[in-house]
């Protein structure tokens, strides 16, 4: 019998990583019959970060109320490995899905719900902490995330400031005088996939701000306010987070872990292969078989593919894939020994959503069926 590891990204608007596993499962049941099969879905740090690592790691979802970035209480949930370890979505609490598309206003915006969701962290006695920070609605710097864990943001009148996006620019000081002091002993890694700065031309505000409901009229006010933010923490804690690879991240909220809460930036996919303890989980597998909606030049940037090719200790991996674009020959010389894209004739995109399943199982059969290594 022959161990074959699954492990693939979600098909974006089509399928979730776990269906994508399911779906290469059935393609590989039907040339290796007798397969031992591991499902390993995997998320980059965005949307599904929690649900891909319980199913990989096993552990348990806590529901909690917390403030959405608009400031009304919402539930939302993260999950505990073994006791001791969080795995948090920013998302979850501060994410572009919880705040209405017509009516978006970044600049009232607080990243105070994940704040709250890493203190009830605390409370649960955790030791280590992975939050996935894509899909933000914020921009603040997490300065409100900062707020939940008992930072105060002060005028130059030292009259505490509501810590919301808008008032970056009027911040002269912060008091650190009651923050929660166990923030301090516990690991806490960012799984952030963009390297953009704070701010300026490629940083959180002018690369991500649209999306959020940033406009000609409001941009000054949040770029020249997480630049601000950036100045004071300097002053204050000595630590520069104005041009670190990721800062902008989630509108800064990759910087404001960094400053305060003394966290690690990392590639989102590796955070999670760390987690699950990926090179256990391979161990005596004769075959990896990842993919992901698109593979392009920008794959080598930390993508799921790459990223599992790069720790995949010399076992083949293969890449069953929803289109392959102009860039894709890059991976060949990261790891990933080939790939094979889901179409199997001309068809329309919505075609091919609506039959995602039949097709991610027909290519993984003629992926098998056509490298024949011998399994």
């Amino acid at each position: 019998m022959k161990k074959i590891i699954i492990i693939p990204d979600s098909f974006k608007g089509s399928a979730s990583s776990l269906e994508v596993c399911n779906y290469i499962e059935k393609g590989v049941l039907k040339v290796i019959k007798d397969a031992d099969i591991i499902k390993i879905p995997v998320a980059d740090g965005g949307e599904g970060t929690v649900e891909s690592v319980l199913y990989a790691a096993g552990g348990n979802t806590k529901n909690i109320n917390v403030k959405n970035p608009e400031g009304k209480i919402i539930e939302a949930k993260y999950g505990i490995i073994n006791k001791d370890k969080a795995v948090i979505e920013m998302a979850e609490a501060s994410g572009l899905t919880l705040v209405d598309d017509k009516t978006r206003n970044p600049l009232k915006y607080s990243t105070y719900g994940t704040g709250e969701i890493i203190k009830d962290a605390l409370n649960n006695n955790i030791k280590e902490i992975l939050i996935g920070i894509g899909g933000s609605a914020t921009n603040d710097c997490g300065i409100g995330m900062a707020n939940a864990l008992g930072y105060k943001f002060l005028d130059k009148d030292n009259n505490e400031l509501e810590a919301v996006a808008e008032n970056m620019i009027k911040v002269h000081n912060i008091d650190d005088s009651n923050v929660d002091k166990r923030i301090f002993n516990i690991k806490i890694i960012a799984a952030c996939d963009v390297k953009n700065p704070l701010y300026g031309d490629n940083g959180a505000t002018a690369v991500y701000g649209k999306q959020k409901g940033v406009t000609d009229k409001n941009f000054d006010i949040l770029d020249n306010g997480l630049k601000n933010i950036a100045k004071i923490i300097k002053e204050k804690f000595g630590k520069e987070i104005d041009y670190i690879e990721g800062s902008g991240a989630a509108g800064g909220l990759g910087g404001g872990l960094i400053a305060f809460c003394n966290a690690e930036l990392k590639s989102g996919i590796d955070s999670i292969l760390d987690i699950i303890d990926f090179e256990d989980k391979i161990k005596e597998a004769s075959l990896i078989i990842t993919g992901e909606g698109a593979i392009d030049g920008q794959t080598k940037e930390g993508k799921v593919p790459v990223g599992i090719a790069k720790r995949a200790c010399n076992i083949p991996v293969i890449a069953i894939v929803g289109e392959i674009r102009e860039g894709a020959d890059i991976v060949y010389d990261l790891g990933i020994k080939s790939i094979m894209p889901v179409f199997n004739r001309a068809m329309t995109i919505e075609e091919a959503i609506s039959n995602t399943n039949f097709l991610i199982e027909n290519a993984t059969e003629r992926a098998l069926r056509f490298i024949n290594i011998n399994l």
